[in-house]
């Protein structure tokens, strides 16, 4: 079988999220299970140097934002067709973003470009290679099954994953012109999203089928609270949609050969979490003969990831004797709130703004627990990061993390299946109600390392998931 996914980043080439981490890991993922996967990406200039080695395999002069070719590259165990469009994607600054942090205006062009050069080639297929199922990925690739749905013509099946429903791409409604989107398609039941065009609508409206990142995300996005005002095209199509867990990539976060970490370890000996303790602690300005847990934050600074919440709870965090560690950057009050936090609680706060992969895998593989406490999550990347390091996430029971972290009550306690902490409210006194009972448990010791190994032995790669996407993949074609 063979699949395009239309993606707007793919790591390790582009990334600002998880859906890069998805996008670079699902296709290997798929190999094994008979799935050929090619992976449509814009040519950013970070990719350049793997444009001019690849090989030109289509050409188009009339994209919506002007000209393109299609350049096919093998690079890191990945087949990658890159859009080569200088006008739209050889810039300075974010994929979405210019250096000023305001989005491209031109971004309604740019990635209704990616995806009908990738409905495009589905159509007409390339030299040696045809797709039979077209995956794509957030707004950015919304497009893609509203310009296959061209009446009379045979057209693989489509897949539309959201990865976070918060991010539409929404814009006028005069744009759909310029863009060859028929005027008929601009309804509540198509793309028409309160008198814009939304990219998001559209492939939802359109797609064979609709996934999402986790199974309990599938759930709370057909409600109000967590729909983002897509509740209805959701629930009108909640027959052809589903969640599947993303997993991540076991080698690259490995603990026991991380080369970003000054002592790898594993479930066995867990006492390499110490040397890398010390170095996060040299690094933050962090007591190093503190005793009590070091809890770490590694996230995007906003109030999304109920930080504004954790910020409260710090001070309740320190007096109970903890220590935390942060690495991120976001909303400049956010920003504020942890420096300063960090010079109130010198030796016991420290922060970093700005991200660093390295300190990332560092954190993770020196701290006790991760906070995560998200007022909405489709499924999160780091909690796996924790579970696979044994760094116990502490979650706000909400989509993915409420997947994939077993909460320790007394019962899984007693069973040996605890593997974090689930937080009820995402408030100050609800991040702190959860602080508690992980402060009571790391005092305990055994139960402590209990809970760790648990965590480093739960199922957190590609494998399962693959199976539910190649499965998907075959539902699809027999419909």
């Amino acid at each position: 079988m063979n699949v395009l996914m239309v993606t707007s980043e793919c790591a390790p080439f582009i990334k600002t999220g998880g859906l890069a981490d998805v996008a670079g890991a699902l296709p290997g993922a798929l190999k094994p299970l008979g799935i050929e996967v090619r992976t449509m990406l814009p040519a950013y200039p970070a990719l350049m140097p793997l444009v001019a080695r690849g090989t030109e395999v289509a050409n188009f002069g009339d994209l919506p934002g002007g000209a393109g070719r299609v350049v096919q590259v093998e690079a890191e165990g990945i087949t990658l067709l890159l859009l080569d469009a200088p006008q739209l994607f050889d810039r300075r600054g974010g994929p979405y973003t210019h250096e000023g942090g305001q989005d491209w205006n031109d971004n309604h062009r740019r990635f209704a470009s990616l995806a009908q050069a990738a409905a495009r080639i589905s159509f007409d297929g390339l030299a040696d290679w045809k797709p039979d199922v077209v995956h794509a990925h957030d707004w950015q690739a919304g497009l893609t099954p509203v310009y296959l749905k061209q009446p009379g013509l045979p057209v693989p099946k489509t897949v539309m994953t959201i990865h976070n429903i918060a991010f539409q791409g929404r814009y006028a409604p005069f744009e759909g012109q310029q863009l060859g989107l028929r005027w008929d398609w601009f309804t509540p039941e198509g793309m028409e999203y309160h008198g814009d065009i939304s990219f998001l609508k559209a492939g939802l409206a359109y797609a064979d089928r609709i996934t999402t990142v986790s199974p309990t995300y599938a759930r709370e996005i057909l409600s109000p609270r967590f729909g983002m005002g897509l509740e209805g095209v959701l629930n009108a199509r909640q027959e052809v949609l589903s969640g599947i867990l993303n997993g991540i990539d076991t080698d690259a976060w490995n603990p026991a050969t991380d080369p970003a970490l000054v002592r790898p370890f594993d479930a066995t000996s867990l006492a390499g979490k110490q040397a890398n303790r010390a170095e996060i602690c040299a690094r933050l300005g962090l007591d190093p003969a503190h005793e009590g847990p070091l809890f770490c934050v590694i996230s995007r600074l906003t109030e999304q990831k109920g930080l504004d919440a954790l910020a409260e709870a710090i001070p309740h965090l320190v007096e109970n004797g903890g220590q935390l560690a942060v690495l991120g950057s976001g909303a400049p009050e956010l920003e504020t709130a942890f420096r300063e936090a960090a010079e109130t609680h010198a030796g016991k706060v420290g922060t970093y703004i700005g991200y660093d992969e390295g300190f990332s895998h560092l954190l993770q593989g020196g701290s006790d627990a991760i906070l995560i406490p998200s007022r909405f999550e489709p499924c999160g990347l780091t909690q796996l990061y924790g579970l696979r390091y044994g760094t116990l996430p502490i979650v706000a029971r909400t989509g993915g993390l409420a997947d994939t972290v077993i909460d320790a009550n007394l019962a899984a306690l007693r069973a040996g299946t605890a593997t974090g902490f689930l937080i009820d409210e995402v408030s100050a006194t609800g991040i702190s109600d959860a602080l508690d009972r992980a402060f009571s448990v790391h005092a305990a010791g055994d139960d402590w390392q209990r809970m760790q190994r648990a965590a480093m032995s739960q199922e957190v790669g590609w494998d399962i998931s693959a199976r539910a996407y190649a499965d998907l993949y075959k539902e699809v074609l027999t419909e």
